[in-house]
């Protein structure tokens, strides 16, 4: 499962808006990683504008859930903080987009790059004779 999550700072200069909800992903962060069993697989991190955004891999739409809503993990407290502070009043903004990817209906290519991403989260298969196109490749699993 691909989720999509990120922050954009609509208003700059309103640090004590975006501050807290800002701070608040290092430590869902830092708790998933300290609990893999709660199902993230991996995060990369990307920055463009005013916007920061991570790509997320879990194990589940399950385990992401259960996460999500679990008063004794940190996201549930962290969202109703957001509510409270910002809700609707446009100085930050908070999006995620949840892609459910069955096991065939997905490929990542590397080429001359580390694992990383999908392949990191996953598995990683070599290129190679009678998988050079992603249509020979994707039918073989």
């Amino acid at each position: 499962m691909v989720f999509l999550i990120g922050i954009r700072f609509n208003k700059l200069w309103k640090v004590r808006s975006w501050i807290g909800p800002f701070r608040a992903m290092p430590r869902m962060l830092g708790d998933l990683r300290a609990h893999p069993e709660k199902g993230l697989l991996g995060v990369r991190m990307s920055m463009g504008g005013r916007t920061i955004t991570l790509v997320q891999y879990w194990r589940s739409f399950e385990q992401l859930e259960a996460f999500a809503r679990n008063a004794d993990d940190p996201h549930l407290e962290s969202w109703r903080a957001f509510n409270r502070a910002i809700g609707d009043n446009g100085d930050v903004g908070i999006f995620h987009e949840t892609f459910r990817v069955g096991a065939g209906d997905h490929e990542s290519v590397y080429v001359n790059m580390p694992v990383m991403g999908l392949a990191e989260a996953g598995e990683s298969v070599q290129l190679g004779k009678g998988r050079d196109t992603a249509r020979t490749r994707m039918s073989q699993r």
